[in-house]
């Protein structure tokens, strides 16, 4: 069974609602399993075949945590190499941040990554939440069409 991990942060609510969502849109097979969660361990990344980040820009930057899981992934050597990766989030003024997030997984994990992130501005609205959902469905049916 492939597994999908949407890992997020949100303060308020914006990247969590959108983190639901693609959820949602993953959930296409019973050979899916998807996990929705707040936090994990760096060695536990290696249990799933894509993972997806849902971070907030909060000045200029990712949610503290994912930088710090991030780190403590290249230190311990975790190898991510050749899983898929995608990246969305919630921003008020800039949305860099899930844009670092698919950098470091193309580039520092050799991930391949589904670009560019998807961003929402504030609150998603109706649109931003069907682009969650298609965002799902397509990395589950990525997955599928590696097995």
């Amino acid at each position: 069974m492939k597994q999908i991990l949407i890992l997020y942060y949100s303060r308020t609510g914006n990247t969590e609602r959108m983190a639901k969502a693609v959820a949602e849109g993953a959930k296409i097979s019973d050979d899916i399993k998807v996990e929705v969660n707040y936090h994990v361990e760096p060695e536990d990344l290696d249990a799933y075949e894509a993972i997806l980040v849902g971070t907030p820009t909060y000045h200029h930057e990712m949610a503290v945590e994912f930088k710090n899981l991030f780190e403590e992934a290249a230190t311990k050597g975790i190898n991510l190499k050749g899983k898929v990766g995608a990246a969305f989030g919630s921003y008020g003024w800039t949305g860099e941040a899930p844009k670092l997030v698919l950098e470091i997984m193309k580039f520092k994990f050799e991930m391949q990554v589904t670009e560019p992130p998807l961003l929402a501005r504030y609150s998603p609205d109706q649109k931003t939440l069907t682009d969650c959902r298609n965002l799902g469905k397509r990395v589950s049916e990525n997955l599928m069409s590696k097995a």
